[in-house]
């Protein structure tokens, strides 16, 4: 039985709770009606009865009749008709010995009275209910005394509870009719909410829901990927533990209820608030935090609950982090760089062989050795320089690769460098993402000018290190706006996020970032292996 109860919907398991609970209440109610009506009802009787036994009572004709000497024949005819009139069911006119005057049966008469009446002996008038000749009955007994107070009688009129009780069936009728009206109307709004609630809660049960919250709990903390939840007015109502590390939002309890917050009241990075805001759905949209390079996909959640129209509930947003994804597409970049650096040189190198080889043909052996040592004068002083200079492998790399490609396009690429530059603490993948971005920017902007140049500094300098890019071009039109995703000044689609990358990375790495012209400057701060023992130096206390 409690396993097939168990089985019920909530709607079904309220729907029975209510009707049951209807029942109960109207089942009381019922009772406690009856209980009252029925003391009101011998109330009543017990009223009803004592005003007439008190009319007899002070009755001349009663008195007089009783001065006779047969006060049956005169009184007997005389209580028919008031019982008549009256509406009681017995007068019973009486000696003070309890015998009998009157009787509705007159084999009765001259009988002795049952019942109490030593009350009224002592000249009181009292009510009670007693079990007589005719049943239980209602009935009053009151003392017939003459003007000098003399005792000379006692008259009993009552009504029978069986009376009682047909005029208490009418009511109760009427109470139970309002009764089984109040049940009916209670059933049928405990089936409409019912109903309601089998609609909304697709006919599943308790133990189902909770089944089904526990896997969705297990769900919504399991995934990689960040999970937003959001209502109708964009308020979030849910995120998991993955969202909440990508927007720097506090961790959410599992059994938090999950009220629904403003965005107003969040410290959402504004990218990630702007998408939040709109009610439209966005595909793979890309943001970019202080920390975080996301991808959003935002879905519209609409009802279609059965047999109705759906309606608008709020919306379903996913974050994917492709910070790493980028940082590996820059070194991608940088590497195809070197590749396509290296295979043009490769080609170029071929055809300076080529034409060595035709010269010393020709027997121009001192032409041949010319052209050969003044290229390889000037690849390798660079390369040289930039040996002797840089002790950073990842940002050696990236200049050499840089200067080639430069050369390729024919833009002038000139580094200016100190005498020697130590490795740095930057990671790798941050110097890539910094220098090989403000590079590019600048080979593309120089390339589009008549004289197209490029120049880069980089020096160590008080904890910082900096690096400064600038070209020949004319620099951005709005350098506020720089570094925002999407602005860029190329005509090709796909552009606008390398700059925001490098934004993101320098401030990740508390340093700063700025433009003046065509010139891009960043500064970042560093530890030297230099720097290294001095600062363990500093902390030694003297001796």
């Amino acid at each position: 039985m409690k396993q097939w109860i168990r089985g019920w919907s909530i709607a079904a398991k309220l729907f029975a709770l209510q009707l049951v609970m209807i029942v109960a209440l109207a089942t009381l109610a019922v009772v406690w009606i009856w209980a009252d009506a029925r003391t009101d009802v011998e109330r009543d009787a017990a009223a009803k009865s004592l005003a007439v036994a008190e009319t007899l009572a002070s009755d001349p004709f009663v008195e007089t009749s009783l001065g006779t000497g047969d006060p049956t024949a005169r009184l007997q005819p005389y209580a028919v008709e008031v019982m008549a009139e009256a509406g009681v069911d017995f007068i019973t006119i009486m000696a003070p010995d309890r015998t009998r005057y009157t009787h509705p049966d007159p084999e009765q008469i001259g009988q002795e009275f049952l019942g109490n009446i030593d009350r009224a002996l002592d000249g009181d008038a009292f009510t009670e209910t007693y079990t007589g000749t005719l049943g239980p009955s209602v009935r009053a007994v009151v003392p017939i005394e003459t003007a000098a107070g003399e005792l000379i009688a006692l008259v009993a009129v009552g009504v029978t509870v069986s009376n009682t009780e047909v005029a208490l069936g009418g009511r109760i009728a009427t109470v139970i009719g309002a009764a089984l009206a109040m049940t009916g109307i209670g059933a049928v709004i405990a089936w409409l909410l019912s109903r309601y609630l089998r609609r909304v809660t697709w006919g599943r049960g308790a133990e189902e829901m909770s089944r089904m919250f526990s896997y969705y709990e297990g769900v919504l903390h399991s995934i990689g990927e960040g999970l937003v939840l959001q209502d109708r007015s964009n308020a979030i109502v849910l995120y998991n533990d993955r969202a909440a590390e990508l927007l720097g939002l506090p961790r959410r309890e599992r059994r938090d209820p999950g009220h629904a917050v403003p965005l107003a009241d969040l410290d959402l990075p504004p990218a990630v608030a702007e998408v939040f805001g709109r009610t439209d759905a966005v595909v793979d949209e890309i943001a970019i935090t202080p920390t975080h390079v996301l991808v959003i996909d935002r879905d519209v959640i609409v009802s279609q609950e059965r047999g109705r129209g759906g309606g608008l509930i709020g919306s379903v947003t996913t974050l994917r982090d492709h910070t790493e994804l980028q940082e590996l597409t820059g070194e991608l970049e940088t590497m195809t760089t070197l590749s396509d650096a290296l295979r043009s040189q490769a080609h170029e190198f071929a055809n300076r062989l080529h034409t060595i080889i035709a010269l010393i043909e020709l027997d121009r052996a001192a032409d041949a050795a010319a052209l050969a040592s003044s290229e390889l004068a000037l690849s390798q002083a660079l390369a040289d320089r930039l040996l002797s200079a840089v002790e950073e492998p990842v940002l050696l790399a990236l200049l050499l690769g840089k200067a080639a490609q430069a050369s390729e396009r024919g833009i002038v690429f000139d580094i200016d460098l100190p005498a020697r530059l130590e490795a740095t603490s930057v990671p790798a993948r941050d110097l890539i993402t910094i220098v090989g971005n403000l590079i590019d920017n600048a080979l593309d902007a120089a390339a589009a000018t008549p004289t197209p140049r490029v120049d880069v500094a980089v020096e160590l300098m008080a904890g910082e290190l900096r690096i400064a890019v600038s070209d020949s071009g004319g620099g951005p039109a709005d350098a506020d706006r720089v570094f925002e995703l999407g602005v860029t000044t190329k005509r090709a689609a796909g552009h606008g996020i390398g700059l925001a990358l490098v934004r993101q990375t320098v401030v990740r790495l508390g340093g700063r970032i700025g433009v003046h012209g065509s010139t891009f400057e960043v500064a970042l701060p560093v530890a030297t292996p230099s720097s290294a023992p001095a600062a363990a130096a500093q902390e030694v206390p003297d001796a």
